[in-house]
């Protein structure tokens, strides 16, 4: 009985110096995953993915005015011909939709502004640096200006074409959070 008793407490013994071992072990095995998942970009391929942000606000905005230029030119050229649509429309409801549209492009263009103004700060900050890692907060910044765009996109009624435009954008925004391990933009 005595013997049973000693092997138990020895096997007691033995289990905790591995659960002791075992543990800490367990966690620098994380870290150095989690650390590896982060450092395995070069500074080189964070650049093209910085790259294709900037292009990609460039564009949205670049189509953003040339939509609203057409919409321009087409108002004033149906204002010129005289023609008005059938039907007599409420201009009370017809001024309270005008304004409700403009408040609704300038918050987009707004958030599409402060976007563009941090992925240049992130530019000028990651170009000197020598890791890109150092960067890190002006990416954190681009990540919130991203989401308030994202929720002005999905407050508004924009059409097919923006949403395409900011769907490529936001996937090259997560893309690029990912290498500085942030967390991704959701839909």
């Amino acid at each position: 009985m005595k013997r049973q008793n000693r092997w138990y407490r020895d096997l007691i013994a033995s289990g905790r110096r591995r659960v002791v071992l075992v543990i800490p072990t367990m966690f620098l095995i994380l870290a150095a995953v989690a650390n590896a998942q982060v450092a395995a970009f070069t500074k080189a391929q964070v650049a093209e993915r910085i790259r294709k942000v900037e292009d990609g606000v460039d564009e949205f905005r670049k189509y953003l005015e040339t939509r609203g230029d057409n919409a321009r030119g087409s108002a004033q050229a149906a204002q010129n011909s005289g023609k008005t649509r059938r039907g007599g429309v409420n201009s009370a409801n017809a001024d309270s939709r005008q304004q409700r549209a403009r408040q609704t492009k300038d918050e987009l263009d707004d958030a599409l502004s402060d976007l563009n103004r941090s992925t240049n700060r992130l530019r000028r900050k990651f170009d000197p640096a020598s890791n890109y890692m150092e960067t890190r907060v002006q990416m954190e910044r681009v990540m919130e200006d991203g989401r308030r765009v994202n929720q002005v996109m999905i407050k508004g009624s924009y059409g097919t074409q923006p949403q395409r435009y900011w769907t490529a954008l936001r996937a090259s925004m997560n893309d690029l959070a990912r290498c500085y391990g942030l967390t991704p933009m959701g839909v």
